[in-house]
């Protein structure tokens, strides 16, 4: 048989229980985050035990006891540790979430006065005294911008670069990663991505120079203007300034949806058309070799679909040509192009908001047969 407890024994052991239970020093805290669009609060808890016998010996002597210093320099370790972060969104489980952190600065001296209030008044727990450090670019700076909605994607890859082109493509990627474009503004991309030389990151690597490939500070740096203005065609947002390279460029496939730059004679501008702040993040894979742009926002209601281009009036490709390379002996030659032929481009986009047209516009491109590029030894005479 089961013996059952009286209640006065039943109410003295749950006394017992709770007077065994450890004082606690309790921090709350609250993180923004956006998901789908709305903000919502985060909830934070941490909590850290005291040893009764300075709970005991505190509350005797009206003082904090020195016992409690062990603990105090652990929360403020922890706090410490924790630094302002900026705000930038993930996708988590196919949903984008926005997420930044705020910094915590321990108030040891309000924590102490907050505990021995505590324990003189015969409560269980006291709260941990801090200050929040808000990030630049916080959640609510986010929200207070619009941006509170993943508008589109861009997306290429680079596989099969050299390590110097690998180089200047993700040096050039880092620099357009986290940055606004205000309502009305135009993007531009020389201006943004600013000075392209050795002093700013870049490497020489290859671009097109005078019908052959030579070797500038920067080469390969199409491939993040290419990937950031597919982000932004797909986010609907008109052309000001776009070009193609003057040959098809396999790296840049699907044909024609490419955009090249050459400062100060080649730029791609496009402007925010949107009616509210734009936030572009970049992000990359270095076993994959890609290159992805993120655009966020407000819901616009856009519906953007491209077309696959449709290619006409194709040409045979030219006569091979040489560029310097001390990789390769005398006599001897190196593939580093290959040869292309000469054909035009036309992809088209159409923009539906609520199922209705309210755009339509064609991306052109008109490219010129290339030849086979050879890397010779310096001082060949094809190179003549």
């Amino acid at each position: 048989m089961k013996r059952l407890l009286s209640p006065l024994v039943t109410l003295a052991l749950l006394g017992s229980a709770h007077a065994q239970q450890p004082f606690k020093l309790i921090l709350t805290a609250t993180e923004p985050q956006i998901r789908k669009g709305e903000v919502k609060e985060e909830r934070i808890l941490k909590s850290w035990a005291l040893p009764a016998a300075g709970v005991k010996a505190s509350k005797k002597y009206s003082k904090v006891s020195s016992t409690f210093t062990p603990v105090l320099d652990k929360i403020e370790k922890t706090l410490k540790a924790r630094v302002p972060k900026p705000a930038v969104f993930r996708n988590v489980g196919g949903s984008w979430v926005a997420k930044g952190q705020t910094g915590w600065v321990f108030d040891r001296d309000a924590t102490k006065a907050n505990l021995l209030k505590a324990i003189k008044a015969g409560k269980g727990s006291a709260q941990v005294a801090y200050k929040r450090v808000t990030p630049t670019r916080s959640v609510e700076v986010l929200a207070k911008r619009g941006v509170l909605w993943h508008v589109a994607a861009g997306t290429s890859s680079y596989a099969g670069s050299p390590d110097f082109r690998e180089k200047n493509v993700l040096v050039g990627a880092s620099k357009l990663d986290n940055f606004f474009i205000a309502p009305g503004h135009e993007f531009n991309f020389n201006e943004e991505i600013g000075q392209i030389d050795a002093s700013t990151g870049f490497v020489k690597g290859f671009v097109i120079s005078g019908g052959t490939l030579t070797k500038e500070d920067g080469g390969g740096i199409c491939q993040v203007s290419t990937t950031i203005f597919r982000a932004l065609y797909q986010a609907g947002l008109p052309i000001t300034e776009r070009h193609e390279h003057s040959h098809r460029v396999s790296y840049y496939d699907p044909v024609g949806f490419e955009a090249t730059v050459y400062a100060p004679s080649k730029n791609l501008r496009m402007k925010n058309d949107t009616g509210a702040h734009l936030f572009v993040q970049a992000s990359w894979d270095t076993a994959a070799d890609t290159l992805r742009f993120d655009v966020f926002g407000a819901n616009t209601g856009r519906q953007v679909s491209i077309s696959k281009p449709v290619i006409t009036d194709f040409k045979p490709p030219a006569s091979p040509s040489y560029s310097p390379d001390d990789r390769v002996a005398p006599g001897g030659r190196r593939l580093l192009d290959q040869p292309m032929q000469g054909m035009t481009s036309v992809l088209t986009r159409t923009i539906k908001v609520a199922g209705k047209v309210v755009g339509k516009d064609t991306l052109k491109s008109v490219y010129k047969p290339w030849g086979a590029v050879y890397g010779v030894s310096p001082g060949d005479n094809r190179l003549n």
